[in-house]
């Protein structure tokens, strides 16, 4: 959604009106498309559907005393809506959503005139009122979009109606923050000379007050630019469910962390990053229901969205359930698409084959679309983060995901740190992230050398250690005293925590922290640059930068062995739990049969299927399978089909549409005679009918083809007249024999002669190991003796080269 841009300041009280209520109007939009998405995967939370109709009912008081009918018109066609779901009158259902989705997009197009202009365009609305007003009968499959909070009553009354507010220019509020810098580096300087002079304890009391004050100042100064992340988060669950749509897949979002605060002007400056990200999850990431089937996933996928926040820096991950990345296929890509060398592809680490989908140019799209594909993407993404001071980080997971993190500083900010030393400098830590400080040798700590690693366990606890001046690549300073080395507990992020030792422990300061040199955030061990007291510049070190370069698990969940012995067991009777893969039959019954017998979903053209010797089959590539069909499939386009696999044959059943996965529940009744459904199960509260597999394939084996084995090969011989090409040929194809003709030339040895003449020697054998078959003309035999067999007897003929070539091949 465009934000509207705000008229400028005329002198007017209604000009000033019109401001405000368009500030005020873009919030709401932004929160309401995000929540009622969030609304429509959980219909029974009124006290959501109560928020969002407040949210609408706002708008629709506010452009009414403005005298806006167009805006009014709307939102009151959208607060009826919800109005009418509220009592019971209308189902809440996707067309509904759709519906008042698209009354929020005409607002904020209108709103965004009124901010260009001061006029309320004119125009009609009777399209999207009239398609709000006209409920669907057909129900549109739910893109499920879960797990993102919307703010309750409190939050909204305190923010939309309580809060007494003016708007402050963004330009003003950084020269105010410039000026609170200045002030605290100034107290930090005259701190400092107060301690070298010795001053008189009443001065320092007085000083101690004055930076009480100052503390408080920049603290509210601070918090004017920050904002909560979730206004970030916003309009993310429309954009899944959108395109979810658009593609045919089914995903539920979520996102957790909206607590955590960015400065306003770094958030504007990730937005357009984080959307291309999570758009590129849906295209790219995320398989088709078929794919996902195939890969016994569940057929719905998972993206979820997360932020915290590490020292001064904001963490924001995107993770997905999806296909992962391809190394091989990444390099396969950028040499077809020239952007490297086959040369320089072989010399590649694995880190630096994931990262040629930052190479300009480079798309993984198979062809071009309105989403993606056309090679403008991923290293737009990686500049913008980097021009902030952020990196972008790709943990991949081949076949099972892809998580991209975001790390961005805070930018200008003052926070409390720890200052410690290591190797003759003087480096900073978030005070936020030490938990405790221990000295190396006191008596609480013992330290244990553990696989190359050292290992500290304080009071019992353990946690891997890592020194600073090993991570950094410096020795250690000769001047310092190893009775001073300091243990510093650092909890970088929920659920990890590790023990980092260093020379000594400074002191505590307000730091001052700007973004450093590109170069050195680019070693992801520093997070930004600080002017202490003493007026030389420290480094600020990433806590969570310094455990991803000594690559040491710092999982708190990992040193509880019963924790992890649960967790594993839960997730074997997880991975043993019989599947069950829900579908729509062609019929409209929704239908179950175990995912473990189905070797794909296919989907074919209409055409494909042919009716043959009273049987459905279908040609799928080069080859023919039955279908269990009484009749022919009518209309055009695509169909789905389950091809059932026993581990020699396949059989396959169409169907109208794949629902979900779920597990087998414990409890089935079976049916009273054997058939095509073997018993009912209760899936969700609703009766669901169980395909039998073992019946199906009974009723297909006996026209099921012969097996892929070696076919004996049989040579025609005495064909004089022809016969044996034209009649007996044929019948040993169909019968799993391959043929050769007696004038025909084949190195291998034949397994049998068949010999079209009872009189005279065998023309064209090789030697007389290879078993003859003799074929008489007429039917009865000559004698007792006679072991030739009639040339019209086809079964006596297969047996007689069953008895021969061995097996069952009739």
């Amino acid at each position: 959604m465009v934000e509207p841009q705000f008229l400028g300041r005329t002198g007017t009280a209604m000009d000033d009106l019109l401001n405000d209520f368009l500030a005020e109007t873009a919030e709401i939009l932004a929160e309401a498309g995000g929540a009622i998405v969030a609304w429509e995967a959980d219909p029974a939370d009124r006290a959501q559907l109560d928020a969002i109709f407040r949210l609408v009912h706002t708008i629709k008081g506010s452009s009414g005393f403005l005298a806006l009918p167009r805006v009014t018109a709307l939102s009151h066609a959208a607060e009826d809506a919800l109005d009418q779901v509220r009592c019971g009158n209308r189902p809440a259902n996707a067309a509904l959503v759709t519906g008042v989705l698209g009354i929020l997009d005409r607002l904020g197009d209108l709103c965004t005139t009124l901010g260009q202009t001061g006029v309320e365009p004119a125009g009609d609305d009777r399209d999207v009122i009239g398609a709000l007003a006209a409920e669907d009968a057909s129900e549109e499959p739910v893109i499920e979009v879960a797990g993102v909070p919307l703010r309750r009553e409190d939050d909204l009354q305190a923010e939309l109606q309580n809060w007494r507010s003016i708007r402050v220019p963004l330009p003003l509020l950084d020269s105010v923050m410039t000026g609170v810098t200045d002030i605290v580096l100034a107290r930090n300087e005259f701190a400092r000379m107060l301690r070298e002079s010795g001053a008189d304890l009443s001065v320092i009391a007085s000083f101690d007050r004055l930076s009480d004050s100052i503390a408080g100042m920049r603290q509210s100064v601070s918090q004017m630019r920050m904002q909560r992340i979730d206004k970030l988060f916003a309009p993310l669950p429309r954009i899944v469910r959108d395109l979810a749509k658009d593609l045919g897949k089914k995903i539920a979002f979520q996102t957790s962390g909206g607590e955590v605060e960015l400065d306003r002007e770094m958030m504007e400056n990730i937005r357009d990053p984080l959307i291309h990200i999570v758009r590129n999850a849906i295209d790219h990431g995320i398989e088709s229901l078929e794919d996902r089937v195939a890969a016994d996933k569940d057929i719905t996928a998972t993206i979820s969205v997360s932020a915290r926040q590490s020292g001064n820096q904001i963490e924001i991950e995107v993770r997905d359930d999806g296909r992962g990345l391809s190394p091989e296929a990444l390099v396969a890509k950028a040499i077809g698409s020239r952007v490297v060398t086959a040369t320089d592809a072989r010399a590649l680490t694995p880190k630096e084959k994931l990262e040629l989908i930052f190479r300009p140019g480079f798309s993984t799209a198979a062809k071009v679309t309105a989403v993606s594909g056309r090679g403008v993407g991923m290293d737009i993404v990686k500049a913008n983060v980097e021009k902030i001071g952020g990196i972008v980080e790709l943990r991949n997971d081949e076949g099972r995901g892809l998580t991209i993190l975001l790390r961005v500083p805070m930018t200008l900010t003052i926070i409390s740190g720890l200052m410690v030393r290591a190797a003759g400098q003087y480096f900073a830590i978030p005070r936020g992230a030490v938990r405790e400080i221990l000295l190396e040798g006191g008596d609480t700590v013992r330290i244990d050398q553990l696989g190359g690693g050292e290992l500290a366990t304080v009071r019992g606890e353990q946690f891997p250690l890592l020194r600073l001046e090993n991570i950094l690549g410096r020795a250690r300073d000769a001047q310092d005293d190893s009775d001073d080395r300091a243990l510093v507990i650092v909890r970088p992020g929920q659920g990890q925590s590790y023990a980092l030792s260093v020379a000594a422990i400074h002191d505590h300061e307000e730091l001052v922290i700007k973004p450093a040199a590109p170069m050195i955030m680019a070693t992801g061990l520093y997070a930004g640059t600080t002017l202490p007291d003493n007026g030389r510049p420290v480094l600020l070190l990433d806590v969570q930068g310094l455990l991803a370069a000594a690559a040491v698990d710092a999982s708190e969940a990992g040193r509880s062995h019963n924790r992890m012995t649960e967790a594993d067991a839960a997730a074997a009777a997880a991975r043993n739990a019989v599947q069950l893969l829900l579908f729509r039959d062609m019929n409209g019954r929704v239908r179950g049969v175990r995912l473990s017998v189905i070797e794909r979903v296919e989907e074919v053209p209409a055409s494909a299927l042919f009716e043959s010797a009273g049987r459905v089959q279908a040609q799928i590539g080069d080859d023919i399978f039955p279908v269990h069909a009484a009749t022919l499939p009518g209309g055009e386009g695509t169909l789905k089909l389950l091809r059932l696999y026993d581990g020699r044959a396949v059989l396959c059943y169409p169907i109208a549409e794949v629902i979900d996965i779920v597990r087998l529940p414990d409890a089935v009744q079976p049916s009273a005679a054997p058939g095509l459904i073997a018993g009912v199960v209760l899936v969700g509260g609703d009766p669901v009918e169980l395909i039998d597999p073992f019946w199906l394939m009974e009723q297909y084996a006996a026209g099921a083809p012969a097996p892929a084995l070696r076919q004996p090969l049989c040579r025609v011989a005495d064909d004089r007249d022809g016969w044996g090409g034209n009649f007996l040929a044929p019948i040993l194809r169909s019968a799993g024999y391959r043929v050769v003709l007696g004038d025909d030339v084949s190195d291998e040895v034949p397994d049998v002669l068949l010999c079209c003449t009872d009189e005279g020697a065998v023309l064209g054998s090789a030697n007389g190991e290879v078993p003859v078959i003799r074929l008489r003309t007429s039917i009865a035999a000559k004698g007792p003796e006679d072991e030739t067999v009639y040339r019209y007897d086809r079964q006596a003929l297969l047996d007689a080269l069953r008895r021969q070539v061995g097996g069952d091949r009739a």
